[in-house]
C-alpha cells in the first residue's frame, strides 16, 4: 500500500494558493500595459523553399523562357530562373515524376508520374497550379514527347502502345499506334515498353519510336503504318537525332553507339564503343556499361558535339559517374562527385531542324546541379547562383536572424567573396528566365547554419532569397589525424568530431562562438585583415559528476562493480574488484582516460584570412575514464565580454577578454540551500531491500511512435539520475579555486565508495552518437500525463552533481588575485548544507517529474541587465545571468562587472549565485525580458571594432548601452517559456504576473519570444505538428495551428523563429522550408514571389533558303489538328484515361496569374507587336506601290514602242 504523505498536499496546496494570489496582484500591475497583437493579425502559410531538390528524378528546359524545371521522386517540381528565382510545388498524389516537358514559350508544363498520371501546370502565375489531368487506368506510361509549337502528345505505354493527348482539353485522340501494327508481323516476341519518341526533324509526318528490346520503327502518321524497322541485337536506352533528319543515333545497354541512316534499316552506319578497349584482332571490342543517354547536337562552324552519360568499362569498378563530350577526335571525361540522373544540352536555337549551337550541358546529379560550359576550352563549369550547397556536409543546427544590423550583409559578403571556386566561366549564368518579386519588406535577415564537418555557413536570407555569404571552417583549429592510429578516440561520437552541436551570435559586436559535439567551445571576432596566431589560446576545464556516499539498507551488501575501460563494458558488477585510478593525465590503454580533452588544439601557427579568426578555445577534459556530457546551450554577450555554456553535469563562465575562467559549477549547486526548490537526494535503495538493479525505466516512452527502432533502444536505457547530497563534504572543499592545484582524487574511503558507484553508472550506460546526443540534449522531456505516477527504481542510481575538487587547469597566463577572488564568490554562494534534514525537506507537487527526470541540464541562458535578487524596486537593475534548467528550474547569478578600459582587462568579474526566480513544468528553452510598458529590452552588446586595426584606432571609444536605462529602472518583466508552460515573473518582486499551459499532451520543441511589427509574442512549436503564439505580456492566444507533426528528428533540430514573424526548418537532408505566421505577409505573398513567366517573343524559324523552297528539300510540316481530330480520327475509348479537371479553369487561372507588373508588360509587347506588323504593312504597301509604278511605266513604253507598227513589222 502506498504511503501517504500529508506534507507534500500541505505544499501542493500552499504552492497553489500562492501562485494564484501572486497572479491576481500581478494583474493588476499589468492591467495598464496596452497590447496592440490579436488574433487576425496572425495566419501561417509557407513562402519559399530554398536548396536542392529532395532526390530528384527528371529534369526540362524551356530554351525560349530559360527556365529549368525539376521533379523529384515524392513528386515535388522545382522550378529555377535566374538568381533568386525559384518556384516549389508538389503532385497531392506524392508519386514520382518520371518526365517533364515545356510548352516552349507558353507558360505550361506537363508532368508524368510513376502513377499514371500526367499533370498541365500553368506557369503563367507566380503559384503554379494544375489545370488539367489525365489518369490512365489500364497502361503504365514509360515516356512522353511532346514537338516544339505542337499541342499534341505522345504518349508511350509499357505495353508499347502510343496515345495521342490534347494538351488544350487533355483528352485523348482516336489516333493509337499499337505495338503488334508497328513491328514485323514476324516477330514472335513483345517489343517490350516505348523507351523513345520523337518526329523526324525535317518531316513531322515521320514518327521515330524505339523499343525497349532494340527495335526502332519509323512511323508514317498520315499512311499509319511503318516506313521502316531498324534492329539491334543489345537493348536501346535512347535516340538522338541529326539535325537534317537523315541520321539518328542510338545508345545501347552494352556501351555502344549505333548510327542509322534513314534510307538504310539493314544496318548501322557506324558502331563505336566510347570506352571500350579494342582487342588486337580486330573483333568486337569488350561490353562496357550501358549508355544511359546520348545528345548529338551539331555547329555551322566545326564539328558536332555528342554527349553522352554512362558506357565506362567494367574494369572501373568504383570510379564516380561520369560525363562524356565528344567532339570532333577529342574525347573527354568529365567526373562527378554524385551519380548522374540526367543531363540536357542547352543550345541557341529551339527549332530541332536548325543548327543547335550548344553552349553548355546542364547535369542534375543526385545531390548537385552542374552547368558546363562548351564554348571554353576544358569544359569548366558555371559558378553556381542558387543555394544548393546547404547539404554539403549534413546540417546539425541553424539559427535565424532579422533586421541584422544594416551593414553585416556586406561586411560578410566582402570577405566571402574570395572564398569563391577558383576555374569557374566566366560567362553569365545560363539559365536566366523570370523576374524578382516587388516586395516591399526589404529588412536584413541573415541565416546562420552550423554542419556536420564543423563547417559554419552565413546566409543572406533577405527578401525570401537565400545566398552564402561567408562559410567558417571550425576543424582548422585542431589536428587532424592522419591515420587511423592517429584517430582520436572517444565515446562521445563515432564519426565528425568537429560537428557543430549549437551556436551563438550577437549581430551588433559579430561576435560568434560555436559548441561542437566533441566539448569544445571556440570564440571567433571578426576582422577584416589578415593575421597569423602563433599560439592559439587554450582553457580547458574538468566539468563532471561526483557521486554521494549513498548509505544502504540493512542486509544490503554493498556490490564492487568492476572499472570498465572505454569501449568495454562490465557484465556483472559483482566478479571483481575496482581497478585502480591512473593519474592525472593519463590516456594510456590500461587504464581510464583523464584530464586529457577529445580534441588536439593546433600547436602550428595558423595563417587566418580576413572574417572570423578564433580568439579562444574551450574544451572540457575527460575525467576518471568518463567522456564530457555534449554542451547543450551556449550564450555569448560582447557588453560583459563573457560566453557561457552548460551540459547535463553543470555550467561554466568564461572571460574571453581576459581568457580566465570565472565559475564552472554542478547546476545544483545554483540552488539556495534554503529555498523549497531544491532538489534533494533520496536513495531509490532505501525502497527496494533487494540488492538486484532492475532496468532504468525510460521517460520517453509516449515518443516512441515518433522513433525508428535504433533510436528507441538508445531512448529505452536513459542516463542516471543527477541528485544531491552534500554528505561530509565542506565549503572549502567544494569551493576551490580554479588554480588551486592538483589533488589526488581518491584518498579517502568515501571517494573509493564514490567511485565504485561510478563505474556501476557506466555499466548501465551506453554510448551516443553525435546526432542521438544533439537530440537528447533538445529533446529528452516527458509527454506523459502529469498524473502519470513514477516509481524509482534502483537503476537509477543517485548522483552528485559538483566541480571537481582537482579544477579546471588554465593554459594560459592568469593575473594576480583570481584565485583569491573566485575562492569568495564561490564561498559565498556555495555556503553549506544541513545532511540531517536533508530528506524532511518536502517538495512541492509541481516538481514531481524530478523523479522522473535523470539528471539536470543547463536548457538555456540569457546574459542581460536585471534583477537577480529581491530588492528594494528603487534599486537599479545590474548585469546578470539567468539560467534554465531542464527540470523546468529558472536560476540567478549576479555579476559584478568592471569599469570599461583598461580595468576591464585587469580587474575581475565577480560571479554569485541567487537562487530560483521561479519554476515551470518542463525543460526551460528561452527568456526574454520586457520594461514596465511591455516593451522588450534589448541585450546589452558591444558595437563591432577592427581587432587588428592600429593602436590610435585602438584608442576610440566603444559604445555601449547604459547599464540601467531609465525606462526599466523601476521594474522588469521577465518571460520564461517551458516545455509546457510560459510564466511572466515581475521583477524585482519575483511574483508570478501571468501564467499559461501551452499543452498537456505533448510538449514544446523550439519557443521564441519575437519582435513583430505590431507588438511583442511568444511562438512555440510543438511535437504534434502545433504553432502557437501568445500575447505579452498576459499570455494570451493569439495562434494555434496543427502545421506539421514531428515525423523527423530533424525538425527538431533545426526549426527556428525569428523577428517579424519569420520562420523555418530542414524539411529533408537538402531542402529548407520558410514560413510566415504574420497576416500582413500572407496578403503580400504574391507581390513577394518571384515571377516565372515573362512575355518574349518566340525566334524566327530557320530561313529554308530560296532552292530548298523551291524543291521542296525543306522542312515538311503535318496538319495535326486535322490527322489527330476527332473529325478524322474520332473519340478515343472512355476506359482508356480519366480526365480530373484541375483546381481552377483556365479563365479563372489566368485571372489569378495576371498581376498589375505582368499586364502592363504584355500589353506594351503587344502593342510594339502591333506597331511593329503595321510598319512592316506600310513598308509592303510602298513596296507594292512603287512596284505597281514601275509597272506602269513598262507597260507604257512598250505601248508608246508598238504603236505606230503594223502586225507584219511586230
Amino acid at each position: 500500500m502506498k504511503k501517504f504523505n500529508i506534507r507534500k498536499v500541505l505544499d501542493g496546496l500552499t504552492a497553489a494558493s500562492s501562485s494564484s494570489a501572486s497572479a491576481q496582484s500581478g494583474s493588476k500591475e499589468n492591467d495598464a500595459i496596452p497590447e496592440s497583437l490579436q488574433s487576425e493579425h496572425f495566419q501561417l502559410c509557407k513562402t519559399v523553399r530554398h536548396g536542392f531538390p529532395h532526390q530528384p528524378s527528371s529534369m526540362a528546359f524551356d530554351p525560349v523562357q530559360k527556365i529549368l524545371a525539376i521533379g523529384t521522386q515524392s513528386g515535388a517540381l522545382r522550378l529555377f530562373g535566374r538568381a533568386g528565382v525559384e518556384c516549389y510545388c508538389q503532385h497531392e498524389s506524392g508519386a514520382a515524376v518520371i518526365q517533364l516537358q515545356f510548352l516552349v514559350n507558353e507558360g505550361a508544363l506537363v508532368s508524368a508520374l510513376t502513377d499514371d498520371s500526367i499533370h498541365l501546370w500553368n506557369l503563367r502565375q507566380k503559384q503554379p497550379a494544375i489545370l488539367h489531368t489525365l489518369k490512365f487506368s489500364k497502361e503504365r506510361i514509360t515516356f512522353c514527347h511532346l514537338p516544339f509549337q505542337s499541342k499534341w502528345l505522345y504518349v508511350g505505354t509499357e505495353r508499347g502502345n502510343i496515345y495521342i493527348v490534347n494538351v488544350e482539353s487533355f483528352t485523348l485522340s482516336g489516333y493509337v499506334i499499337m505495338w503488334n501494327k508497328a513491328i514485323e508481323l514476324s516477330t514472335k516476341t513483345h517489343p517490350g515498353p516505348v523507351v523513345h519518341i520523337s518526329d523526324n526533324p525535317m518531316d513531322e509526318g515521320k514518327l521515330l519510336i524505339g523499343y525497349e528490346c532494340g527495335i526502332v520503327v519509323l512511323w508514317d502518321l498520315k499512311c499509319k503504318k511503318a516506313d521502316c524497322r531498324y534492329n539491334y541485337d543489345e537493348a536501346i536506352h535512347s535516340v538522338a537525332w541529326h539535325h537534317e533528319g537523315k541520321q539518328f543515333i542510338c545508345s545501347h545497354s552494352d556501351g555502344t553507339l549505333t548510327t542509322w541512316n534513314v534510307r538504310a534499316p539493314a544496318k548501322p552506319v557506324q558502331t563505336i564503343t566510347p570506352h571500350g578497349k579494342q582487342s588486337k584482332d580486330g573483333k568486337k571490342p569488350e561490353p562496357c556499361k550501358p549508355i544511359l543517354k546520348v545528345e548529338y547536337k551539331t555547329t555551322r562552324a566545326g564539328d558536332p558535339f555528342m554527349v553522352l552519360s554512362g558506357g565506362l568499362s567494367y574494369d572501373t569498378l568504383g570510379r564516380r559517374s561520369c560525363l562524356t563530350v565528344m567532339h570532333g577526335k577529342s574525347t573527354t571525361v568529365l567526373e562527378m562527385d554524385y551519380p548522374i540522373v540526367d543531363f540536357l544540352t542547352l543550345c541557341e536555337t529551339p527549332y530541332p531542324n536548325d543548327f543547335q549551337e550548344p553552349y553548355a550541358v546542364v547535369v542534375l546529379l543526385e545531390k548537385d546541379l552542374v552547368v558546363i560550359d562548351l564554348g571554353q576550352i576544358g569544359y569548366p563549369i558555371f559558378e553556381n547562383p542558387y543555394p544548393l550547397s546547404i547539404h554539403e556536409s549534413p546540417v546539425t543546427c541553424c539559427e535565424y536572424f532579422a533586421d541584422c544590423p544594416a551593414e553585416l550583409i556586406p561586411a560578410l559578403y566582402s570577405v566571402g567573396c574570395r572564398q569563391k571556386r577558383q576555374g569557374c566561366s566566366k560567362k553569365e549564368w545560363p539559365i536566366s528566365g523570370g523576374n524578382w518579386g516587388q516586395g516591399t519588406h526589404s529588412y536584413p535577415e541573415i541565416l546562420v547554419t552550423g554542419h556536420a564537418d564543423g563547417s559554419v555557413k552565413f546566409w543572406d536570407a533577405s527578401v525570401l532569397m537565400l545566398q552564402v555569404l561567408y562559410k567558417l571552417k571550425t576543424a582548422k583549429v585542431f589536428e587532424r589525424a592522419r591515420g587511423k592510429e592517429e584517430k582520436p578516440s572517444t565515446d562521445i561520437v563515432d564519426e565528425d568530431p568537429f560537428a557543430i552541436q549549437t551556436l551563438s551570435w550577437c549581430p551588433e559586436s559579430r561576435i560568434f562562438c560555436v559548441a561542437g559535439v566533441s566539448a569544445h567551445v571556440i570564440i571567433y571576432r571578426f576582422s577584416k585583415q589578415e593575421v597569423t596566431t602563433e599560439v592559439i589560446q587554450l582553457l580547458e576545464v574538468r566539468l563532471q559528476c561526483e557521486l554521494n556516499d549513498v548509505g544502504f539498507p540493512d542486509g544490503a551488501v554493498e556490490q564492487t562493480p568492476t572499472l570498465p575501460t572505454p569501449g568495454t563494458t562490465s557484465s556483472s558488477p559483482q566478479e571483481s574488484e575496482p581497478t585502480p585510478p591512473t593519474s592525472t593525465g593519463s590516456n594510456s590503454s590500461d587504464g581510464p582516460r583523464d584530464n586529457v580533452p577529445c580534441l588536439k588544439v593546433r600547436s602550428a601557427p595558423l595563417n587566418q584570412s580576413p572574417g572570423y579568426q578564433v580568439e579562444l578555445v574551450v574544451q572540457l577534459l575527460w575525467v576518471s575514464g568518463e567522456p564530457p556530457q555534449p554542451i547543450t546551450s551556449l550564450a555569448v554577450n560582447s557588453a560583459y565580454g563573457l560566453v557561457v555554456f552548460g551540459n547535463s553535469n553543470g555550467l561554466a563562465v568564461v572571460d574571453y577578454l581576459q581568457k580566465t575562467l570565472l565559475l564552472h559549477m554542478g547546476t545544483l549547486e545554483l540552488y539556495s540551500p534554503t529555498e523549497p526548490y531544491l532538489r534533494q537526494p533520496r536513495s531509490p535503495r532505501k525502497t527496494q531491500p533487494s540488492g538486484d538493479i532492475p532496468p532504468v525505466t525510460s521517460c520517453m516512452s509516449s515518443l516512441s511512435s515518433f522513433y525508428t527502432e535504433s533510436v528507441k533502444k538508445l531512448r529505452s536505457s536513459h542516463f542516471p539520475v543527477c541528485e544531491t547530497n552534500e554528505g561530509t563534504n565542506t565549503t572549502e572543499e567544494r569551493c576551490k579555486s580554479p588554480t588551486s592545484g592538483p589533488t589526488s582524487p581518491y584518498n579517502s574511503d568515501e571517494e573509493r565508495k564514490q567511485q565504485r558507484f561510478m563505474q556501476k553508472v557506466k555499466s548501465k550506460s551506453r554510448r551516443f552518437s553525435k546526432t542521438v546526443a544533439n537530440d537528447f540534449a533538445k529533446m529528452s522531456r516527458k509527454i506523459s500525463s502529469p498524473t502519470t505516477e513514477h516509481k524509482p527504481d534502483m537503476g537509477e542510481i543517485v548522483l552528485r552533481q559538483c566541480f571537481h575538487k582537482q579544477s579546471g587547469s588554465v593554459k594560459v597566463a592568469r593575473k594576480p588575485g583570481t584565485a583569491p577572488m573566485l575562492d569568495v564568490q564561490r564561498s559565498q554562494s556555495c555556503g553549506s548544507f544541513n545532511t540531517n534534514n536533508a530528506f524532511a525537506r518536502s517538495r512541492s507537487s509541481s516538481v514531481t517529474s524530478i523523479d522522473r527526470e535523470s539528471r539536470e541540464a543547463i536548457s538555456s541562458f540569457q546574459l542581460c541587465d536585471s534583477f537577480p535578487r529581491k530588492t528594494d524596486p528603487a534599486s537599479a537593475p545590474g548585469p546578470s545571468l539567468w539560467v534554465g534548467t531542464s527540470q523546468g528550474a529558472v536560476l540567478a547569478v549576479s555579476l559584478s562587472m568592471p569599469p570599461d578600459g583598461d580595468q576591464r582587462l585587469q580587474e575581475h568579474v565577480g560571479v554569485s549565485p541567487c537562487g530560483t526566480l521561479v519554476r515551470l513544468k518542463g525543460g526551460v528553452l528561452t527568456m526574454a525580458f520586457l520594461d514596465t510598458s511591455g516593451v522588450l529590452i534589448p541585450r546589452p552588446c558591444e558595437l563591432w571594432f577592427e581587432p587588428n586595426a592600429t593602436d590610435q584606432d585602438r584608442e576610440r571609444p566603444k559604445r555601449r548601452p547604459p547599464a540601467s536605462p531609465p525606462a526599466y529602472s523601476e521594474g522588469q518583466y521577465a518571460v520564461v517559456c517551458s516545455e509546457k508552460q510560459a510564466k511572466v515573473v515581475s521583477l524585482p518582486s519575483h511574483s508570478c504576473v501571468h501564467k499559461h499551459n501551452i499543452t498537456e499532451a505533448s510538449f514544446v520543441l523550439r519557443a521564441e519570444v519575437v519582435q513583430l511589427a505590431g507588438g511583442l509574442c511568444i511562438v512555440c512549436f510543438c511535437a504534434n505538428g502545433h504553432i502557437i503564439a501568445l500575447s505579452l505580456p498576459s499570455l494570451r492566444p493569439l495562434l494555434d495551428v496543427n502545421y506539421l507533426p514531428l515525423t523527423d528528428m530533424r525538425i527538431a533540430r533545426t526549426f527556428c523563429f525569428s523577428n517579424l514573424g519569420q520562420a523555418l526548418y530542414m524539411n529533408s537532408s537538402m531542402e529548407i522550408q520558410r514560413i510566415t505566421y504574420i497576416q500582413e505577409t500572407c496578403d503580400n505573398l504574391q507581390e513577394m514571389l518571384s515571377e516565372l513567366f515573362t512575355p518574349v517573343e518566340t525566334p524566327e524559324a530557320p530561313n529554308r533558303g530560296f532552292f530548298k523552297g523551291l524543291f521542296g528539300g525543306g522542312a515538311q510540316s503535318l496538319d495535326r489538328e486535322d490527322l489527330f481530330g476527332e473529325t478524322t480520327a474520332g473519340k478515343a475509348s472512355s476506359s482508356l484515361a480519366q480526365h480530373i479537371p484541375g483546381p481552377g479553369g483556365m479563365e479563372g487561372m489566368k485571372g489569378a496569374a495576371s498581376g498589375v507588373v505582368g499586364d502592363l508588360a504584355r500589353a506594351r509587347i503587344a502593342l510594339d507587336e502591333r506597331g511593329q506588323k503595321l510598319g512592316e504593312l506600310e513598308e509592303r504597301t510602298a513596296a507594292m506601290m512603287a512596284s505597281a509604278d514601275s509597272f506602269s511605266k513598262h507597260a507604257h513604253g512598250i505601248m508608246l514602242k508598238y504603236k505606230d507598227k503594223k502586225w507584219y513589222q511586230l
